[in-house]
């Protein structure tokens, strides 16, 4: 390997230079080195790169950027047996602690001290070369490209949030929200056995492109009343499951009244305030569930075996690519050309 890396480094608000850095080592003989491939373009890339802070962290130090990954290994550990340089990889990007309450229920999404690529103060994977432990690095099939490998981080999202709905065969689900992660959760949802899929977004080509991923009905947001319209395919009755993957008050509050009585609702995105109101008679007297989600737990490989099944298409969805010395014009592009892209990737 060479000792030093290319890597994409955020040194402020709208401040992104390609910098040379040294390549990491092994920290512990459970860890492999990876050779990244493939990252994709997430919002919180974005927020970062515009605004330098998501809530309460913060971008105080230079830092790179970038957390859907995938790569090859190059390096392992010498405690490691069940990777081998040469694998190709996809990368869950938060490391818990392994020894706190949550984790040992399985829920180390939960976890305090995860350590989560691309959040300050950690490095991401807009670079060559990434450390991880072996256990948090998952092996691709040979018919899953390391591209979609980078997906399955917004999909293990999708599929945690359907698995938190407890959507089931038969259900009617409505996801608010046609972006990426809005895209993965209507096929999540799909893959569970939803018959009736209902999707709303304001921009028609994200509609258009959910009807061709399974939705059974599309709603422009702008263009009806979404709560009618959801009532009125099922027959007044409302949804089994909504899941709000755009994260807006608004949306928040056509979740709770699109919804069945005794139905579930899972919050996904978050919205700008901090409170949003909401009318709490009517979720206590119709006894809805509703609950959030804070990315996944336990996800990776199941996303990994629906995808290389060909129940989840995540390659579709990525249209435009970039290279690494383009993060920048990526980021930009994602941000700014919402109604032409899906998932942009940068390959490296």
């Amino acid at each position: 390997m060479p000792e030093t890396m290319k890597a994409a480094v955020l040194h402020g608000v709208e401040d992104l230079r390609i910098d040379h850095l040294p390549v990491p080592s092994l920290a512990s003989p459970y860890d492999v080195i990876v050779r990244i491939r493939q990252v994709g373009v997430c919002g919180s890339d974005i927020h970062y790169y515009r605004h330098g802070r998501i809530g309460h962290f913060v971008v105080e130090e230079p830092m790179i950027l970038g957390h859907e990954c995938a790569g090859e290994v190059v390096e392992v550990g010498k405690k490691v047996s069940a990777l081998a340089p040469g694998d190709r990889v996809a990368l869950e990007p938060g490391v818990p602690c392994r020894r706190c309450e949550f984790c040992h229920e399985g829920r180390y999404n939960l976890c305090a001290d995860v350590v989560f690529f691309a959040t300050p103060p950690v490095d991401g994977a807009f670079c060559e070369y990434v450390t991880s432990p072996a256990d948090f690095a998952f092996r691709l099939p040979e018919h899953v490209s390391t591209e979609e490998g980078a997906i399955m981080e917004p999909l293990a999202v999708g599929m945690w949030s359907t698995h938190r709905a407890g959507v089931s065969a038969g259900d009617t689900v409505a996801v608010l929200g046609a972006g990426p992660i809005g895209l993965v959760t209507l096929q999540a949802a799909k893959a569970r056995g939803a018959t009736t899929l209902i999707i709303t977004d304001v921009e028609q080509s994200r509609l258009e492109f959910a009807g061709r991923l399974g939705a059974t009905h599309t709603l422009n947001a702008g263009q009806c009343d979404v709560v009618e319209a959801i009532r009125e395919i099922t027959d007044g009755r409302g949804a089994d499951a909504v899941l709000d993957a755009a994260g807006a008050s608004q949306t928040i509050g056509q979740a709770l009244r699109a919804v069945k009585s005794g139905g579930r609702v899972i919050l996904i995105g978050i919205p700008p305030e901090d409170e949003v109101p909401v009318s709490m008679p009517d979720l206590i007297s119709r006894e809805l569930d509703v609950g959030g989600i804070f990315r996944y737990a336990n996800m990776y490989g199941r996303a990994i075996a629906a995808v290389a099944a060909g129940l989840i298409d995540v390659k579709g969805m990525i249209t435009h690519h970039y290279q690494l010395d383009e993060a920048e014009e990526a980021l930009v592009f994602a941000d700014e050309h919402k109604s032409e892209c899906i998932k942009v990737a940068v390959s490296v």
